[in-house]
């Protein structure tokens, strides 16, 4: 019997690999905090997850083991991000706080999906072992 590994994991395969790119653009707007000019950029989550799911249903398949796998890289929209904050004069629009609060909700969520995945392998190797 074959195992759906779409089936198994559900969603969460798909929402690391998106909360990981979110994890660069909002270390991107961190790192550019004192850029001149430099505008703040975010990407809609929901999106993004479903352009990650429906790219994966697409079902490639590998036939032979020298094959190269399809890639799974997330390309979540990057979109300017509304300022929060006034202008300081010279045109950045980066938030630090906010930037660091984002990026500290994103880490918790991604964490969450990884042990998440990890109970389900866990669980998925004691079905195929056939022990408790």
């Amino acid at each position: 019997m074959a195992i759906s590994f779409d089936n198994a994991l559900g969603i969460h395969q798909h929402t690391v690999g998106v909360r990981e790119r979110n994890a660069e653009v909002i270390s991107t707007n961190i790192a550019q905090a004192n850029t001149p000019g430099y505008k703040s950029k975010g990407m809609d989550f929901q999106k993004a997850l479903q352009a990650a799911t429906s790219e994966a249903s697409i079902g490639l398949s590998r036939t032979d083991s020298r094959h190269i796998p399809a890639s799974t890289r997330v390309t979540g929209e990057v979109m300017y991000r509304l300022p929060t904050q006034p202008d300081t004069g010279d045109g950045n629009t980066v938030d630090v706080d906010l930037e660091r609060n984002l990026f500290m909700q994103n880490q918790i969520r991604h964490q969450a999906s990884l042990d998440f995945l990890g109970s389900k392998f866990k669980n998925l190797t004691k079905a195929i072992k056939g022990s408790n």
